[in-house]
């Protein structure tokens, strides 16, 4: 594995009842910011068990998209069907509902100043389920470089600021795979966000890259505009599993998602996100 750029000084933070000047300017300064037990591991596991009922009841109800997203299938070790991508789970969770309205989440939204943001409940995909496997059944097991700028482009509006917010709910060192980022990229002009790098289609390594040191209940926030992409786990099986939620904070005008909404032309381009 390629170590950080030496330009990039990873440093680790705990988040309280308000953001520090220091955690500000560092977010200003590397477009990323890991906060350390956001959760504890038996809120990871409680988590986890609400996911595993919407996955349940999905799987038995024959549900292929949620408010016009489609889910991502894969199968387990054992050939069973699974759902490897799930959105809006917090509409199908009070427990998961009551997470996104945690306070120091809230907190996040100072980090789009001077723009006003807000947390994605019922727009984008809301609360996001990413559940990573390595194994020969699996449909998500990793996934190439991108910015989350373009999708602005395809609903036809202009791009964005925009925050992904991470609980991580399984321990994931670097060794691992997991999430790497080209620090400092979100400060990049239009032509290079777009076209830096084959979006979804790179998975190659960067010597600039920066990895993460992830445990259980940790928090990561990386801007929209950052390159960042999600390294394949060298394990197969158990040890390569690896299960974050994502919810964005975003600006601009507020619009919902509805059982009604229609299918994100972008989405025709999902089989090239993975391998």
């Amino acid at each position: 594995m390629k170590k950080p750029s030496a330009k990039f000084e990873y440093k680790t933070f705990a988040l309280g009842e308000k953001l520090t000047e220091e955690q500000k300017e560092y977010f200003k300064k590397y477009g990323v910011i890991h906060f350390k037990k956001f959760i504890e591991p038996e809120t990871a596991e409680l988590f986890i068990s609400e996911l595993a009922k919407i996955e349940k009841q999905w799987l038995e109800e024959g549900i292929e998209k949620v408010k016009g997203i489609p889910l991502k299938f894969g199968k387990d070790h054992e050939g069973n069907p699974m759902i490897q991508r799930m959105c809006f789970t917090n509409q199908f969770s009070p427990v998961l509902a009551e997470l996104i309205k945690d306070p120091r989440l809230q907190l996040l939204i100072e980090l789009l100043a001077p723009y006003e943001g807000r947390i994605s409940e019922d727009e984008k995909d809301g609360l996001v389920f990413n559940h990573y496997i390595n194994q020969p059944n699996s449909k998500f097991s990793q996934m190439g470089w991108h910015t989350d700028s373009p999708r602005d482009l395809f609903l036809g509006q202009k791009i964005l600021p925009m925050l992904n917010v991470g609980i991580h709910l399984d321990n994931c060192p670097s060794s691992n795979g997991g999430l790497r980022v080209l620090p400092g990229t979100h400060t990049q002009g239009v032509l290079k966000l777009l076209f830096g790098k084959k979006q979804f289609i790179d998975h190659k390594p960067d010597p600039r890259e920066a990895a993460f040191e992830i445990e259980r209940g940790d928090l990561t926030i990386h801007d929209g505009r950052l390159w960042h992409r999600v390294e394949v786990s060298p394990n197969v099986g158990e040890k390569s599993r690896r299960r974050v939620m994502y919810v964005p904070i975003i600006t601009g005008k507020y619009k919902p998602k509805t059982d009604q909404s229609k299918t994100p032309f972008y989405h025709r381009f999902a089989k090239v996100v993975t391998k």
